[in-house]
């Protein structure tokens, strides 16, 4: 189980650290290809979604990498549950109607907490 948590845990963190980071550091007109709801969210909102990404991620590896807080990896894969029944809601409500990677990314942050919590 420990090594399925790190496969788990880890390239959904690699994912979230990527995209977190694309939404911090890219302008509007960047990040518009890729994310069409960009213009749908002020700014700062998507700056801070971006860091809450990327918080999320050291929130699923450095717990148990330490040992110390470690029921933090359990809310961190929970808040990225959260995070993307929000997406949906906001893909759904737009124009944007493609949520194949957001259900995908549920699924992956529930088997993380799954792991997480069978150890």
């Amino acid at each position: 189980m420990n090594i399925a948590y790190w496969i788990v845990a880890g390239l959904l963190a690699l994912f979230y650290v990527y995209a977190g980071t694309l939404k911090v550091i890219r302008s509007r007109d960047q990040l518009r290809p890729m994310m069409a709801w960009v213009d749908r969210m002020p700014l700062p909102a998507l700056r801070a979604l971006g860091a809450v990404e990327i918080l999320g991620a050291a929130g699923l590896v450095l717990p148990p990498l330490t040992g110390i807080a470690v029921p933090l990896a359990s809310a961190a894969a929970i808040g990225f549950v959260l995070l993307q029944a929000g997406a949906i809601a906001v893909h759904l409500t737009g124009e944007d109607r493609r949520i194949t990677l957001n259900v995908g990314l549920i699924a992956t942050a529930a088997v993380t907490l799954w792991l997480a919590t069978a150890q």
